[in-house]
């Protein structure tokens, strides 16, 4: 339910985090061939039993054809130092490219062993549907922008119908979310801090959270989620903030970026 989120750090920054998470009991890594530190990553995981890993990567919008899907995931894994992957996401659609060929390549890697579990991220109810009705292989989940401001309610009720996993990408809304009137009053109230209230009530809300920290001790904090409890009308306190803020998940990609571009 709580996942090493390792966007924009990478070195020894990274390595520090997984090291410090794992060494904490987390047993979950989310990372991406977009994030640029697979290989730092994979060199953390040597040191640890790989079966006790769920290991997370994804593959980018510019690589969503097929033959391009399989070699991006042979890169993630040469990268990471591991031979098959927990769970393989289709970082962002691309409207350039057939979902039905990229499913049909996620199909092959999963009969090749190469990956676990199909999922994808930042897929609308509508992408999400499309990408099932093509897919042979159950799509396990879908990794969304998450956070008490940005909630996404049509999306997340789609996935709760179709037994899609939900996972929370930025799910302290990139710390924005930290200075909301609700979020500081139950910090007081509960002694935590305002990370733990909302990935507290992430988790109580079924959401897989993904919080990215460069501090090892934020890092152990953030997994301290689970011998306490938000009262039912604290939650709903959250529930109720009234605000739709997106910190990253606009619905316009910028097509000529050089990572999550796609070409002409």
């Amino acid at each position: 339910m709580v996942g090493v989120g390792t966007w924009d750090i990478d070195g020894d920054t990274v390595q520090e985090s997984v090291r410090a998470g794992l060494d904490a009991g987390y047993a979950h890594v989310d990372t991406a061939e977009g994030y640029r530190n697979e290989a730092e990553i994979g060199e953390a995981l040597a040191d640890y039993d790989r079966e006790d890993v769920f290991l997370t990567s994804k593959v980018l919008p510019k690589h969503l054809d097929y033959e391009s899907v399989i070699e991006a995931c042979e890169a993630s894994l040469d990268r990471l130092g591991t031979d098959y992957l927990d769970l393989y996401l289709v970082h962002w659609p691309n409207p350039a490219v057939s979902i039905r060929e990229t499913m049909n390549a996620m199909a092959t890697l999963h009969d090749q062993g190469k990956i676990r579990n199909v999922g994808v991220s930042n897929f609308s109810a509508y992408q999400l549907g499309a990408a099932q009705h093509v897919a042979d292989v159950p799509i396990a989940v879908n990794q969304i922008e998450y956070h008490p401001w940005n909630t996404q309610d049509q999306v997340v009720e789609f996935c709760r119908d179709t037994d899609t996993v939900v996972e929370a990408a930025a799910p302290l809304g990139r710390t924005e979310v930290f200075a909301d009137d609700v979020i500081q009053e139950l910090t007081g109230e509960y002694d935590k801090s305002p990370a733990q209230i909302i990935l507290k009530w992430a988790v109580e809300n079924d959401v897989v959270v993904l919080p990215k920290s460069s501090s090892p001790e934020h890092v152990r904090q953030n997994l301290a989620l689970f011998d306490w409890e938000l009262d039912a009308a604290d939650r709903e306190r959250i529930d109720a903030i009234e605000r739709e803020q997106a910190v990253y998940d606009t619905g316009v990609n910028d097509w000529d970026n050089d990572t999550y571009g796609i070409s002409q």
